[in-house]
């Protein structure tokens, strides 16, 4: 919405100064060209006063030193003393060498001294010059081979003879020279003249532009300005106006100037301009979303990156934010942040962000998805119930009731040691566990998923080490929800099958209250579980008139041990579904075999116990059971024995068997046993560590095992009904569990 004027902000922003800039560009280039040129003639008028002064040197020293040939001539005339006449001879010897070096200077180039300066001489270029350099070079040549001859023979010449070698050589030197001064002095006199020039040009040049950008460019600045305070003004008006939260994000993730005014209300912020975004939003989400985020806006300042593609990995689409205040009373904020490139012709110069306020849709979709939700277990519950014997429904519910129970009871007891402590975590962990055993075999998902949530907090604590009574209070929530959702089972099931002798009734509300009220004396309101199990079972009812009227026909005198049969059946084969696997279950007993009423519930958790044990640890892999010339589908066998004495329960799978290196190896890397230790271990003393609670040999937990504490409830069921556990394996061929009960 604001992308435009934003945009057209920035164009009169740039405009106004754009033509200001190549004025200042363009008198810059003059002046550099004035400043280089001035610099340049500077120095070749240096070079040129050099050449003048090296050239009317030669033309003063050619004369002395013929001058001084003639002395030393007459002084041989006269034959003077010997001391006279070398140094006289030597005098001329100097004066020849510095002849030479100021005649190489003025061909080669060199040092000119002037005054105590010295001045850099290169050889000249017009062609003139060069002609009277090169002809002084010409004369001098000769002339220096007989000046050093006639000092080195001793002999003395006839004035005639001394003109011949010497006089005229000397005077074409010294015109050469003459005329070369000339020429250097005439370029010097108009290169100075041209300096003096281009000085004035600059200065009036300077002047001019002076005058020009105050008359004309100020105007120009005062208009644009204008001009920017009125598309200021309505971008202000605009800002003022819009309902969603809009502002601009450079690279450093910093707010712009600018923002509407709808930003802090939405965002729950007084102060915003100029704040760091990541520092906005750090407490109020979580670090991964944090971080999360600045990665997202980086990858949007990438040109490479398409915008399109990116946006679907926006973190912050409708984000809860929380309370900045940490005020409770207040609920905490869903917003929904959409970004948006900010282009300078192709450069990406911002990012516009757009946040919206969607809490009420937010809040609407999660009370949709919560009824749809509560909908679908009532119709998953009403399916169980529909299709299994309505005698396993009644001990389903009695056992969670008694689950519930046992659990709530568990948590009364006082605990302050950490043996104690440790003591009720593993009680409690099997219970959660042989509850969802069963709900897992009658396919109540929504059960599973609770009691497995909290089987994650349990494993969480039995990893924590230090234990606390405030560490349980979590628990009180699943355990709630697990009483509720009894209670809707229970409902359906009366509306359904009045007709059925009920062994279970709904579970009293005040179940929960009393479990919290022993948890650290904190309590969930009756009135609120009340309000649930109401609910929950207003809809049940609802749900189950639907199912009889539509006619439904249920059976009440089939078989109910035909029925557990096909219970454990249909159990085993969802489990080898999930773990990739295909077996059968056979019993030649378990319909035959009387149960006595008191070891039906032991020998049902025993048996859901040993046959997910059996699917998920001993039965292998089709392909692993090909690879071993095993037939694919698994064979699992349930047997009941009854004595009158004793009831045995024999469960037996044609597995991969029990790797005791696997589990010395486990241990060891637990850090229950060292590796030294662990491999002391004997097959006994491994096997009583396989039914420790919390072991198992599986890296990772699912539904189905992993947890370790499948083996640990086995145990205690013995224990509790003073039985004996007999456990036979052959590697790689098979696994046979006998449980003995005594059934008096």
């Amino acid at each position: 919405m604001d992308a435009p004027s934003t945009r057209s902000n920035l164009d009169i922003s740039k405009n106004r100064y754009t033509s200001i800039v190549v004025s200042v560009v363009i008198f810059l280039l003059l002046t550099s060209g004035v400043l280089v040129t001035s610099i340049y003639n500077s120095l070749k008028i240096r070079d040129l006063r050099a050449g003048t002064t090296l050239s009317s040197d030669l033309r003063s020293d050619i004369p002395t030193l013929t001058q001084e040939i003639y002395l030393l001539n007459i002084m041989r005339q006269q034959q003077q003393p010997a001391s006279a006449l070398q140094s006289q001879a030597a005098k001329i010897t100097q004066l020849t060498q510095e002849l030479d070096r100021e005649i190489t200077t003025l061909s080669e180039g060199g040092n000119v001294a002037i005054r105590d300066d010295e001045d850099v001489y290169k050889p000249p270029v017009a062609p003139d010059q060069i002609e009277y350099v090169q002809n002084t070079l010409n004369l001098w040549t000769p002339y220096k081979q007989e000046a050093t001859s006639y000092v080195d023979s001793q002999s003395v010449l006839a004035a005639s003879t001394l003109e011949d070698r010497f006089g005229e050589s000397t005077q074409g030197i010294y015109d050469n020279a003459t005329a070369l001064s000339n020429s250097l002095g005439n370029e010097n006199g108009q290169r100075a003249g041209f300096l003096r020039n281009l000085q004035v040009f600059g200065i009036s040049f300077a002047i001019l532009y002076f005058i020009i950008f105050v008359l004309y460019f100020v105007r120009r600045l005062k208009s644009s300005d204008e001009e920017l305070i009125t598309a200021r003004r309505e971008t202000q008006e605009i800002m003022q106006t819009v309902n969603t939260g809009l502002f601009l994000l450079d690279k450093d993730l910093n707010i712009g100037q600018q923002h509407s005014r709808a930003l802090n209300d939405i965002v729950g912020e007084d102060r915003l301009v100029g704040e760091n975004f990541t520092d906005v939003l750090r407490g109020r989400i979580s670090d991964k979303d944090l971080k999360t985020t600045q990665q997202f806006i980086e990858q949007l300042y990438n040109p490479r990156v398409k915008e399109k593609l990116v946006d679907s990995l926006n973190p912050l689409h409708k984000v809860m934010l929380h309370n900045a205040s940490g005020d409770k009373a207040q609920n905490n904020r869903f917003l929904d942040f959409k970004f948006s490139r900010v282009y300078d012709n192709k450069d990406i110069a911002r990012i516009l962000v757009n946040v919206h306020d969607v809490s009420d849709a937010v809040y609407l979709e999660q009370r949709l998805e919560k009824e749809r939700s509560q909908n679908d277990m009532q119709i998953e519950m009403l399916t169980t119930i529909l299709n299994v014997n309505p005698k396993i429904i009644n001990e389903f519910i009695g056992n969670t009731q008694m689950h519930i129970d046992k659990m709530n009871n568990i948590l009364k007891n006082p605990g302050s040691s950490q043996y104690e402590l440790e003591g009720k975590l593993k009680a409690i962990y099997r219970e959660m566990h042989s509850l969802k055993g069963e709900a897992s075999a009658l396919k109540l998902h929504s059960f599973t998923k609770i009691a497995s949530d909290a089987e994650d907090k349990l494993h969480a604590l039995q990893n924590q080490g230090q234990l606390s009574g405030n560490d349980f209070l979590p628990l009180a929530v699943h355990l709630d929800d697990l009483l509720s959702l009894s209670n809707t089972i229970a409902t359906l099931g009366e509306r359904i099958n009045r007709s059925a002798p009920a062994t279970a009734k709904p579970i009293p509300a005040q179940t929960a209250p009393a479990l919290n009220d022993n948890i650290a004396n904190t309590s969930v309101p009756t009135a609120v579980v009340a309000e649930r199990q109401t609910s929950s079972q207003s809809s049940a009812n609802s749900v189950a008139d639907m199912a009889i009227d539509g006619g439904q026909d249920i059976d009440l005198d089939d078989d109910a041990n035909d029925d557990r049969l096909s219970f454990y059946q249909e159990f085993v084969k969802d489990i080898a579904a999930r773990q990739g696997k295909q077996l059968e279950l056979k019993s030649h007993t378990l319909t035959q075999v009387h149960i006595p009423d008191r070891l039906a519930k032991p020998i049902k958790e025993i048996s859901i116990q040993l046959l997910r044990n059996a699917v998920v640890h001993g039965i292998e892999a089709p392909s692993i059971r090909h690879s071993t010339d095993k037939a694919a589908i698994g064979t699992i066998n349930l047997e009941v024995q009854n004595n009158g004495s004793n009831v045995m329960l024999i469960v037996q799978d044609d597995g991969q068997g029990i790797d005791y290196d696997s589990i010395r190896t486990k241990l060891s890397q637990g850090g229950r046993f060292s590796s030294e230790e662990a491999s002391q271990l004997s097959q006994s003393e491994l096997l009583k560590q396989l039914f420790t609670s919390g072991f198992s040999t599986r890296n990772d937990a699912d539904e189905d095992g992993g947890r370790g504490v499948g083996l640990d409830i086995i145990k205690a069921q013995v224990k509790e009904y003073d039985g004996k556990l007999n456990v036979n394996s052959e590697l790689g061929k098979m696994t046979r569990f006998v449980v003995t009960l005594p059934a008096a």
